[in-house]
């Protein structure tokens, strides 16, 4: 039963969980197990995790368009849901070409809760990824989204739909990559843990997966910064707490 669990568990993680994240798997499910046994278990069972690669940043920065200040200034951890909202875009190769892929994440609970994909990285690209996140969220005023100086979020029409919803933007400054590292991990785990070695013949295929991997980080991955729970487990967490 463990063997088997422990097997399921990282093919559900596409080869990315290591030691320590199927530990705190297991132990969530009941079993009693310390690191020492799951390393020598993997061995045995030949589980061998994945190995990262670097990507580069994509999001164009020549414009002419205002910037806003950094409001966030790296504070990653707000105390409650819809209080500051990050995004940002990277690019995803398929046989058919390249897609570009805009998220809009949750920094209180890491939790993706807008996103969009397109063969092209438009401003109509980022507000799909918005309007997602706002018809989910519903967020009160008050709210601070973060992105970098990409001409995506720079717009004229994607600043009206911020300001159009009460919510105030906040920018990175310039070559600044750490002031969004959050949402900069996210992509790094979707692209090492999800989609190394995997390709794509076709742009929906790509979309079906990106929405398969999307799921499970925001229902199963677990997160340090969250106590080793997933995104949606420590939300539901928080508002079991405040009730």
């Amino acid at each position: 039963m463990l063997y088997r669990r422990m097997k399921r568990l990282f093919d559900d993680s596409r080869s990315s969980a290591g030691a320590r994240t199927l530990m705190k798997l297991l132990r969530k499910e009941g079993f009693k197990i310390g690191i020492c046994r799951v390393k020598s278990l993997m061995k045995k069972l030949g589980l061998v995790v994945k190995q990262r690669v670097a990507y580069k940043v994509t999001t164009m920065r020549k414009h002419s368009h205002a910037v806003a200040d950094n409001l966030l200034k790296r504070q990653f951890n707000p105390a409650r849901a819809n209080q500051a909202w990050a995004g940002d875009i990277t690019y995803l190769r398929t046989h058919q070409g390249w897609m570009y892929l805009a998220v809009v994440m949750d920094l209180h609970s890491r939790r993706i809760i807008g996103w969009a994909l397109s063969k092209r990285m438009t401003v109509d690209l980022t507000m799909r990824a918005m309007q997602m996140a706002i018809n989910l969220r519903q967020p009160k005023a008050g709210l601070i989204f973060h992105s970098d100086r990409g001409s995506q979020y720079t717009s004229k029409r994607f600043q009206s739909l911020l300001w159009s919803n009460r919510i105030t933007p906040s920018m990175s400054g310039c070559g600044a990559c750490l002031d969004n590292a959050v949402v900069e991990r996210f992509f790094g785990s979707l692209k090492n843990e999800w989609l190394l070695n995997v390709y794509h013949l076709t742009r929906e295929s790509m979309k079906t997966d990106v929405e398969k991997y999307i799921k499970y980080y925001n229902s199963v991955r677990l997160h340090t910064s969250l106590n080793d729970m997933s995104p949606i487990e420590f939300e539901s967490v928080r508002k079991k707490c405040a009730a």
